[in-house]
């Protein structure tokens, strides 16, 4: 019997149940919650870096995009407060769709 003490999607326990298996779960108090968001958002991060297909990159993006809509939702925002907050930055900051590397500045 696996051990996999990690955060899933919401209904991953309902889909090992139709496998005939049982799910052990817990409801995570807000603390733990953001502490596992921020451990999954690393495991997505990785597995985004390791995608070696358009395809699976867009997916491990959706993932990271999921897990930002439940971090948004947990400080007591939402993903439109979130992408207001990036389209602000972008307006005093830029993106980073020129693809500027810096190398170095000189005084």
């Amino acid at each position: 019997m696996p051990v996999y003490n990690k955060l899933v999607r919401d209904k991953i326990p309902g889909i090992i149940e139709a496998n005939g298996e049982t799910a052990i779960t817990k409801i995570l108090e807000d603390e733990e919650y953001i502490k596992y968001l921020k451990k999954k958002s690393y495991e997505e991060m990785d597995e985004y870096c390791a995608a070696e297909s358009n395809a699976h990159a867009l997916e491990e993006l959706a993932d990271m995009l999921e897990i930002i809509h439940a971090l948004a939702s947990q400080h007591g925002s939402s993903i439109n407060e979130v992408e207001k907050a990036r389209q602000e930055k972008a307006e005093k900051r830029g993106g980073f769709l020129q693809k500027t590397f810096l190398i170095e500045v000189i005084d």
